[in-house]
């Protein structure tokens, strides 16, 4: 077999961005949680469905993710395990086909979301731990900006093919372009909408093929017989030691928090400009248009910010921007903003938001490229999946604190903007505790 070049390997590990992104984009924000607040009628009550359901995936991540990884770096056969976590994927998306309105069942649907986000998690903890595997410590931060910033634009091609040929408006049933829905599907049947799921598992399976082609685990000895009890010891030993290494316990503990409160913007931003702001699918979609395109160009600008500065001040600065919106989201309504009365039919509300959402993109983006960067800095090359395992569990660990307590918090107020307040607290928690963090690691290598 012919040797696969740098070049490649780093192509084919982009492509996973690419392929995965429109998850994120058009199922968890952008369209389906939309339609969702649209079937249901009711902005609190999808938004309090939407966290529960979201935070149930979460508790279930939080639990296997450093187990898996552990076992994942024992093995070395992590490109098998995103072969099964694929599956997971592509089931979970297309089963969101049978959300019908007409026959609307909220359980199973989102049984099938977190299907599907449970497979799209558990596969980024694998990609995430090749990220050392591309290029010297140097490099990296770029590389991991350049695929942030790829998967970005793979999210808006999609996002841009599901707004111009399916999703449809449930009053015109035409779509943002003014057309019907393509293939014939039936706009009362809301098909169009529907068929995100489907699209975005089909986009998966297409995309993903770049990456098997050219993605390869390291060459490694034969796991020996006990590999399985001998990788949980070592986690369990990594647990046990995390105290001794203050700075990587400061990391995780900082982004546990603040990554949720990214994460809470990014699950509940359409749900809320749907419920708080009336938005129509076509709005929301133009909403999130905006903040991919200043993702992507903020993510590939962040990447290099990381190689010239390091992460831990990119990281710094973006948790502060972003702790900024979330204190100001909750002050915009129809009514007001910034709390300035509006006159009936004002549009300062959605330009407001359009600019929020421009902010929550770039700082997003550039965000989580920096926080995998210094992921990699804080941990033990040896058993870098390990690590990434632990990330996701600083990640998911909390990851249903958000989503439950914004689903507790809408339904004691009965609000929506009163609703998301815990993210901000979320965000000044992981800003303080960055404060223990060391730029370079307790070790240097």
């Amino acid at each position: 077999m012919a040797e696969i070049s740098a070049k490649k390997r780093i192509w084919g590990w982009f492509f996973f961005d690419w392929a995965s992104q429109p998850y994120n984009t058009l199922l968890l924000t952008f369209i389906f949680a939309p339609y969702v607040n649209s079937v249901l009628g009711d902005g609190s009550k999808a938004q309090a469905a939407w966290g529960f359901g979201v935070g149930a995936a979460g508790i279930v991540i939080a639990i296997l993710a450093p187990i898996l990884g552990a076992m994942a770096d024992t093995s070395g056969k992590r490109v098998r395990w995103i072969w099964g976590f694929s599956v997971l994927y592509i089931v979970g998306a297309s089963g969101l086909w049978w959300a019908a309105p007409q026959d609307f069942d909220l359980t199973r649907t989102l049984v099938f979301f977190a299907i599907g986000l449970i497979g799209m998690e558990f596969a980024t903890i694998f990609t995430n731990s090749m990220l050392p595997d591309l290029g010297t410590r140097e490099e990296i931060g770029r590389i991991s900006g350049n695929g942030w910033a790829f998967g970005y634009v793979g999210g808006l091609f999609a996002l841009v093919i599901m707004l111009v040929f399916l999703a449809e408006s449930p009053t015109t049933g035409k779509t943002m372009a003014g057309f019907a829905p393509i293939f014939g599907l039936d706009a009362e049947a809301r098909e169009g909408t529907r068929a995100v799921g489907p699209l975005t598992a089909i986009w998966y399976a297409i995309f993903m093929v770049p990456f098997f082609l050219w993605v390869r685990d390291p060459r490694r000895e034969k796991p020996s017989v006990g590999a399985v009890k001998k990788a949980l010891h070592g986690l369990g030993n990594t647990i046990r030691t995390l105290p001794k290494s203050p700075s990587l316990l400061a990391y995780l503990t900082s982004s546990m928090f603040y990554r949720d409160a990214l994460n809470g913007m990014y699950t509940f931003g359409g749900i809320y400009a749907a419920g708080v702001l009336g938005w129509s699918v076509v709005q929301t979609g133009i909403f999130g248009i905006l903040t991919i395109i200043t993702g992507a160009v903020f993510a590939w600008i962040g990447g290099r910010a990381d190689v010239r500065f390091g992460p831990k001040p990119v990281i710094v600065t973006c948790v502060l921007v972003l702790t900024g919106v979330a204190l100001s989201v909750v002050m915009v309504s129809r009514e007001s903003v910034f709390l300035i009365p509006l006159e009936a039919g004002s549009q300062l509300p959605d330009l407001a938001f359009y600019f929020f959402g421009a902010v929550i993109g770039a700082a997003g983006g550039v965000l989580q490229a920096a926080s995998r960067t210094m992921m990699v800095r804080q941990a033990n090359p040896a058993r870098m999946t390990e690590a990434f395992g632990l990330y996701a569990l600083a990640g998911k660990a909390t990851s249903f604190i958000a989503p439950i307590s914004i689903g507790v918090a809408t339904t004691l107020t009965g609000s929506q903007q009163l609703g998301v307040t815990p993210l901000i607290g979320l965000f000044i928690i992981g800003l303080v505790l960055l404060l223990w963090v060391k730029p370079d690691g307790a070790d240097p290598q």
